[in-house]
C-alpha cells in the first residue's frame, strides 16, 4: 500500500522550510550586527545565566574602583594636610629651641609667641581641611561640620573616633582618614610612658633635666605616679601617690635620683617645699601645647625663680612638641599604609577584570567566521527552497496530458 501525498502537505512542507531559513537568517543577522553569539538567553540558557552573574560581578568591580578612586583622594589630601602639619610643628620646634636662649630678651620672646601663635592659627586651619565636596579629613564618620573650633579659648573637638572602612577590591578593605582626635588631640606627654614636670609653686631654680623607666632598679615601676619632695636645700623624701615616703636621699646636683622603677635627673638650687612630679604620661591636644608655650614666652621672668620656670616650662614644651610630630609621623605611615593597599587592590581589579571579560567574550561574543559562513549558507539554502517550490507550484499533471 502506498502513501499518497497531497500537493496541499506538499506546498506547507516547503513553505515551512522557506520560514524556517529566513528566521535562521534573521537570527544570524542579529548576531552579526551586535556581535554576541547570545541574542536571548533561548539561545543559551546556562551560557546566557553564567554571563549575567559575570555582569554583575565586573559592574561590581566598577564600584569597588569608584570606593578607590574616592578614599584615594581623601588619603591624598590627608598626607598633603600632614605634611604642612609636620613642616610648621618643625617650625615650632626651631622656636622653642630659640626661645630657651639666655640671650634672647623680652621682647625677643614675644616676637617668638606671636610666630608661634599664627603656627597655632595654621594648624587649626589644616585640621579644618576638607577633601573638596564639603566632607572634612579629619572629623571621623562626622566629616559635615569642621571638626575643631575655638571654644572659650581652647580648641575642642567635635568629631567622633570612628575611622570608615571602604571595600575597594573582593574581600578587600581600607580605612579611610583618620579621625582628628587621634592625630591632634590625644598626644602623649613626657616620653609617651613616663612625664615629669617641676611644680609650679617652686621657689628655687632647680631644673629636671631629665627622665625616664630605671631597668636596673631593684624595684620595678609599677605604673603610680611619685613626688620628689625637697625638704632641704640638699636632701629630698620620694612620696607615692598616697603621700607615703617611699624613699629619702641626698641631693646632688646633675646625679639620679632614684624611685621604684623610675630615675630622674634635677641641675640647680631647689629649695625647701620645692616639688618634681613624675608618673605614667597623659594625653595632651597640640593645641594646648603651642597655646602654653606662647603664654609661658609672653612672661617677663626676672628673677632666677622666674627663668627656672621658664626653662622647666620650655622643655616640657619641648618634649610634647616632639610627641606631637611623631603623632603626625606615624599618621602619614598609617596613611601610607592604606594608599599601598589601595594600589594592590587596584592590581587585583585590574586582573579580576580581564579575567572575567575574558570569560564573557568566550560564552556570547560571535565567531564572526564561521557566523557569516553560516549566514551565506543559509542563504543558498533558501534561494534553493524558493526555487524549488516556485518550480513546485508550476508542475500539473495535465502537463502530462
Amino acid at each position: 500500500m502506498s502513501n499518497r501525498i497531497s500537493s496541499g502537505m506538499i506546498f506547507n512542507q516547503s513553505l515551512n522550510t522557506m520560514l524556517g531559513k529566513q528566521a535562521t537568517i534573521s537570527h544570524l543577522q542579529q548576531q552579526l550586527s551586535t556581535g554576541q553569539r547570545i541574542v536571548s538567553a533561548a539561545d543559551d540558557p546556562v551560557a546566557a545565566g553564567t554571563a549575567v552573574s559575570l555582569d554583575r560581578t565586573v559592574a561590581a568591580l566598577a564600584r569597588f574602583g569608584d570606593n578607590a578612586n574616592n578614599v584615594q583622594n581623601r588619603l591624598n589630601l590627608q598626607e598633603n594636610s600632614l605634611s604642612q602639619a609636620g613642616d610648621l610643628m618643625a617650625r615650632v620646634k626651631d622656636l622653642t629651641v630659640e626661645a630657651n636662649s639666655s640671650a634672647l630678651t623680652t621682647p625677643d620672646r614675644k616676637a617668638i609667641a606671636a610666630e608661634l601663635k599664627t603656627l597655632h592659627d595654621s594648624l587649626l586651619s589644616l585640621s579644618n581641611s576638607t577633601d573638596g565636596s564639603g566632607r572634612y579629613l579629619f572629623g571621623g564618620t562626622a566629616d559635615d561640620a569642621a571638626p575643631f573650633a575655638v571654644v572659650s579659648g581652647n580648641v575642642v573637638y567635635s568629631g567622633n573616633q570612628t575611622q570608615r572602612s571602604v571595600e575597594v577590591a573582593p574581600d578587600t578593605k581600607v580605612s579611610d582618614t583618620l579621625p582628628g582626635s587621634e592625630i591632634f588631640m590625644r598626644v602623649p606627654t613626657g616620653d609617651g610612658t613616663v612625664d615629669a614636670h617641676a611644680a609650679a609653686s617652686n621657689t628655687g631654680t632647680g631644673l629636671l633635666l631629665d627622665f625616664s623607666r630605671d631597668g636596673s632598679s631593684a624595684t620595678a615601676w609599677n605604673g603610680g605616679s611619685y613626688n620628689v619632695v625637697f625638704t632641704a636645700a640638699t636632701t629630698y623624701e620620694v612620696r607615692d601617690s598616697s603621700g607615703t615616703v617611699v624613699n629619702t636621699g641626698t641631693y646632688a646636683a646633675g646625679e639620679s635620683i632614684g624611685l621604684p622603677g623610675l630615675k630622674m635627673r634635677v641641675d640647680g638650687a631647689p629649695a625647701a617645699g620645692d616639688s618634681f612630679q613624675i608618673g605614667p604620661s597623659t594625653t595632651k591636644d597640640v593645641f594646648s601645647t603651642i597655646s602654653n608655650l606662647v603664654d609661658l614666652l609672653n612672661t617677663d621672668p626676672i628673677t632666677p625663680t622666674a627663668k627656672a620656670a621658664l626653662q622647666n616650662g620650655l622643655q616640657s614644651s619641648m618634649r610634647d612638641i616632639t610627641q606631637a610630630s611623631s603623632k603626625m609621623i606615624d599618621a602619614r605611615a598609617a596613611g601610607g599604609a592604606q594608599l599601598a593597599a589601595i594600589d594592590n587592590a587596584t592590581d587585583l581589579r585590574a586582573a579580576n577584570d580581564v579575567t572575567l571579560k575574558t570569560t564573557l567574550s568566550s560564552l556570547r561574543d560571535l565567531d564572526y567566521a564561521q557566523a557569516i559562513s553560516q549566514y551565506q549558507l543559509e542563504q543558498s539554502a533558501l534561494k534553493a527552497a524558493q526555487t524549488i517550490f516556485t518550480q513546485m507550484q508550476k508542475m500539473s499533471l495535465f502537463d502530462r496530458l
